[in-house]
């Protein structure tokens, strides 16, 4: 609970990072009548494919989800990820693709191989110095990232979401006495 109250005080105190957020994107999605399920059932179709991003920065894309967040994998982040890039400014998408790329180099330069064809410790380390080297490109992919996983139905359970869309209080909404 206190990862999604930090991450909501995040998005009240830089509105400019918060207009790029996954759930801002997703709305932009859905607007004009658009049916959300349209893009959900497509988000878990057996032959989707990237809309956005090319197959090789798909595969990167996944590497570098499950290893900062296991279980992305599973919660599809890739998928909505991409998704959300596809309707994002054309400056978004550049600088998450490059970003992103900057992982792919971080890797090359250290184990002279894709970050997708490390192993798990070299993946580890690889991010592990793009965080110290290159930290807004590692800052601007762990935001999307961590983003997409936490508003996934996975995301949301590892945080307490129960499945229920509406809550008898909302535990932040609590008045305290003498106060209105």
């Amino acid at each position: 609970m206190q990862k999604l109250m930090a991450a909501i005080a995040a998005g009240g105190v830089a509105p400019a990072i918060a207009a790029a957020h996954p759930i801002e994107l997703y709305r932009r999605l859905t607007e004009d009548g658009a049916e959300p399920s349209n893009g959900e059932t497509a988000l878990g179709a057996a032959d989707w494919r990237p809309i956005f991003l090319s197959a090789k920065q798909d595969e990167l894309l996944v590497a570098v989800s499950e290893t900062m967040v296991p279980g992305s994998t599973s919660a599809q982040v890739h998928r909505f990820i991409d998704l959300l890039l596809s309707v994002d400014t054309a400056d978004q998408q550049k600088a998450f693709l490059s970003s992103l790329a900057a992982a792919d180099e971080e890797s090359h330069n250290q184990f002279q191989r894709a970050f997708a064809e490390s192993n798990a410790g070299d993946r580890e380390k690889s991010l592990t110095s793009l965080s110290q080297s290159h930290k807004d490109a590692f800052g601007n992919v762990k935001e999307w990232i961590v983003g997409a996983y936490y508003s996934s139905e996975q995301g949301m359970k590892e945080l307490g979401w129960d499945g229920n869309f509406a809550f008898d209080k909302y535990p932040s909404c609590e008045q305290v006495e003498g106060h209105s």
